[in-house]
């Protein structure tokens, strides 16, 4: 820890990013406005629904609070997350990392630095099992790397590249074995009355099931303080692998979810990680299809 609080001083003159050192994780910020807090340790709820590896609070450009985590309706929703319902080896499931079942993870390595004027975030994080050797070993290993760029006008843009190893052969990870198929990258927002949800073709709206609507989709409404208007967009990236374009919407009391792979699980090779890649735009008042494309380039 004391090399990273090293690198980190030597450069917040010229980066204005910042990293406090807090109970379970650590908070980023760019110069007095606080960006993220990552979930390290693990943390949980009455002794269930043990998480860690996600980000909460998750905040606004304005400083509002724009994410939710233990919510009532479900609580192992947590802020910013990716997480699968399967995960299955050799066809057989051993943990539920979507709901948190026979399910452990553990940061066991964690780098900050500064890059190009953007704060770079690395992390290595152990998935396990009781399921599997015990819980001894590890199935997966997961590098992901989160790119925070400085505020730009009206908004704030956050990069996420999720790079999943398998530890074993014949292993694989899907979403609800239903006809939701939801699990993937996902934002539980705290969501205001007036939200609504805009694609690339324009306006949709939520159903019980995936829409197929592009690669972005822009959630506004009365997020920030005071109910003013602002939004996040979630943007999958076009070389992540098919399916890449449904989403599970909901207006409230839920999560949004860039639907990957769905129901049917993706096999990971053992010599082949799988990568995916996420952006979100975090902004104020609105955004145009122009302004996210801008942001992107």
């Amino acid at each position: 820890m004391p090399a990273i609080l090293f690198m980190l001083f030597s450069f917040s003159v010229i980066s204005q990013f910042n990293m406090l050192v807090k109970l379970g994780g650590f908070l980023f910020m760019e110069g007095n406005d606080s960006i993220f807090f990552y979930q390290k340790s693990p943390k949980d709820k009455n002794g269930q629904y043990s998480r860690c590896n996600y980000l909460h609070p998750f905040y606004g450009v304005d400083g509002s609070r724009l994410t939710e985590d233990f919510p009532e309706d479900h609580l192992h929703h947590r802020g910013i997350f990716w997480a699968w319902h399967q995960i299955l080896i050799d066809g057989k499931q051993v943990a539920d990392g979507w709901e948190l079942k026979d399910f452990q993870q553990k940061v066991t390595n964690f780098e900050y630095r500064l890059q190009k004027g953007a704060g770079v975030l690395n992390t290595t994080v152990e998935w396990k099992s009781p399921q599997w050797k015990n819980g001894l070993e590890a199935f997966i290993k997961e590098n992901t790397q989160i790119t925070m760029f400085p505020k730009t006008g009206n908004y704030r843009r956050i990069d996420f590249e999720i790079q999943i190893k398998a530890l074993t052969d014949r292993l694989s990870i899907g979403g609800s074995a239903d006809e939701k198929g939801y699990g993937g990258f996902s934002a539980r927002l705290k969501l205001p009355s007036d939200v609504k949800f805009s694609g690339q073709s324009g306006s949709v709206e939520p159903q019980n099931t995936a829409v197929n609507c592009g690669s972005f989709m822009n959630i506004s409404g009365g997020f920030l303080k005071g109910n003013k208007p602002g939004g996040v967009v979630i943007i999958a990236n076009e070389s992540n692998p098919e399916p890449n374009k449904s989403w599970i919407l909901r207006k409230s009391a839920s999560m949004q979810n860039a639907v990957f792979p769905g129901k049917t699980a993706f096999p990971i090779p053992f010599d082949k990680p799988l990568i995916l890649k996420y952006s979100l735009i975090i902004y104020r008042d609105e955004i145009t299809t122009k302004q996210i494309k801008k942001a992107l380039k």
